[in-house]
């Protein structure tokens, strides 16, 4: 059994030999061990929803359109359109 990673830039496949005699559930844990040690299957969960941080323009267009709702609530909470919790 053997699993391959995708990226070039890291390790090659994890592999494990079937020994004399072993059944293929000793042989599947032996793997599965072998791969949770390797700390591929974490690594892999960790990237799995990376999201690219926002760049300097994102960041400052989402700060004004926070400011605004900000403002907005603000004026709501004064006319007596919301209700304070």
């Amino acid at each position: 059994i053997m699993a391959k990673q995708q990226n070039k830039n890291q390790r090659p496949g994890l592999e494990v030999r079937r020994k004399d005699n072993e059944s293929t559930g000793s042989l599947a844990r032996r793997f599965v061990q072998k791969v949770r040690r390797s700390g591929t299957l974490m690594e892999v969960r960790n990237r799995q929803y990376y999201k690219k941080d926002p760049n300097k323009r994102a960041r400052r267009d989402s700060a004004l359109v926070r400011a605004e709702r900000r403002e907005k609530y603000k004026k709501m909470r004064k006319w007596g359109k919301l209700n304070k919790k």
